[in-house]
């Protein structure tokens, strides 16, 4: 989900008029403290929480493009964001930093809102099934089975003790987390390519990687049964190009700045491939599709506290059992947009409550861990006599973390 690499602290310089930034005659980089991307984010997580309440709902399916509803193509919004931050925090750390930063962002929001759902979520669900507790603890999919089942992203159980029930889509208590597994191998590609010094020297390798992840999920159906037909592949084969396309776009920043004319033909050229080639297209125009948010995160005007908190995140993993909740209510009879507006007005706390006292917390602590461990000890002067041990010398300084880290 991402989601990952929340960007904080923006510049106090203000930025020019959002018109002059759209009407500008030369490109520029994006600039990764002032810019839009936490809202494009927040949209994206809204999207997965609107196309999740047809389901949910039991209003049918939904709008689709290409074979994929609208809550599919902001997973793979998602991913392109994610693939050019991600990556940028590869370049910036070394390989220890880089996996202590990642772990940090997904794992501990992940792990509390596991026990968010089966401690609070399950409980609710199951009493208005069977109006007691008896045997809740004791199902195969108990509290902490669904926990522990769950614990290293990969989904084992979607229920807790059969909840929810007596809802139009019953069995999963949430339905977004199944992505964050793939987003996480997303992470151990980059680490892995970008550990290769020929992957740092040129951009040509990895566009050569992205191309080949391309070709593989175009056939995926002649090269899935030589790996004996595994979901795992399958999907990851689905969402690596996504990631990939967005990491070129960040090894590739420099020479390509951001400009309305850029955008345009990325948007035009990223429809035509969707049109045309078959479950494929988005792949293949990923780094266009990278490039036309990342223009739009240059230009849209986005509120300062979104700037500074990424709520996202929060909102794409506990959406799903808030709706839950609400359907076992059966709040959806009241119509679709009312249910849409309950999950959100019910989602947003959680979501706040997650960057303000879990995500955001282990962040700087990983990050003030990891940039102590890498500040080597300070040489002290030549002195005629030993100095006493009393504490180390004043002045001692340390580098900026890296961008995107």
């Amino acid at each position: 989900m991402s989601a990952a690499s929340a960007l904080e602290d923006p510049q106090s310089q203000p930025r020019p008029p959002w018109r002059a930034r759209l009407r500008g005659l030369t490109g520029r980089e994006l600039d990764p403290r002032n810019n839009s991307l936490n809202l494009i984010r927040l949209v994206l997580a809204s999207t997965v929480l609107f196309a999740h309440a047809y389901y949910i709902a039991g209003m049918g399916v939904g709008p689709h493009i290409d074979g994929e509803n609208l809550g599919g193509w902001a997973v793979f919004g998602f991913f392109t964001i994610s693939g050019y931050l991600i990556t940028a925090s590869r370049l910036g750390n070394n390989l220890g930093t880089y996996l202590v930063h990642r772990i940090a962002r997904i794992m501990p929001a992940f792990w509390v809102c596991l026990i968010v759902t089966a401690g609070v979520f399950a409980p609710i669900g199951y009493w208005a099934a069977h109006r007691t507790f008896d045997g809740f603890l004791t199902t195969p999919t108990a509290p902490a089975s669904y926990v522990f089942a769950n614990f290293f992203l990969k989904i084992g159980a979607y229920d807790v003790a059969g909840t929810p029930a007596n809802v139009p889509y019953p069995g999963a208590w949430d339905g977004s987390l199944w992505s964050l597994y793939y987003e996480f191998l997303c992470y151990l590609v980059i680490a892995g390519l970008l550990s290769l010094a020929w992957f740092r020297r040129s951009a040509w390798p990895l566009a050569a990687a992205f191309l080949l992840s391309v070709a593989v999920w175009a056939k995926i159906e002649v090269v899935l049964p030589y790996l004996g037909g595994n979901p795992d592949v399958l999907l990851l084969s689905k969402l690596l190009p996504l990631f990939l396309g967005g990491a070129l776009v960040q090894v590739l920043r420099s020479r390509l700045p951001l400009h309305w004319v850029g955008a345009l033909a990325a948007a035009a050229l990223s429809g035509v491939a969707i049109a045309v080639l078959d479950g494929w297209g988005a792949q293949l125009t990923a780094p266009l599709i990278t490039y036309l948010l990342l223009w739009i995160a240059s230009v849209v005007p986005a509120p300062r506290l979104i700037q500074k908190h990424d709520i996202s995140y929060g909102v794409y993993i506990y959406a799903f059992p808030v709706q839950q909740l609400l359907a076992i209510g059966a709040v959806y009879v009241h119509g679709l947009w009312v249910f849409n507006i309950a999950a959100l007005l019910g989602t947003i706390p959680l979501a706040i409550a997650s960057w303000l006292l879990v995500e955001r917390p282990i962040m700087r602590r990983a990050r003030r861990t990891t940039k102590a461990a890498s500040t080597p000890p300070p040489t002290p002067a030549p002195e005629p006599t030993p100095e006493p041990e009393d504490g180390v010398p004043a002045g001692r300084t340390t580098s900026p973390t890296p961008v995107g880290a």
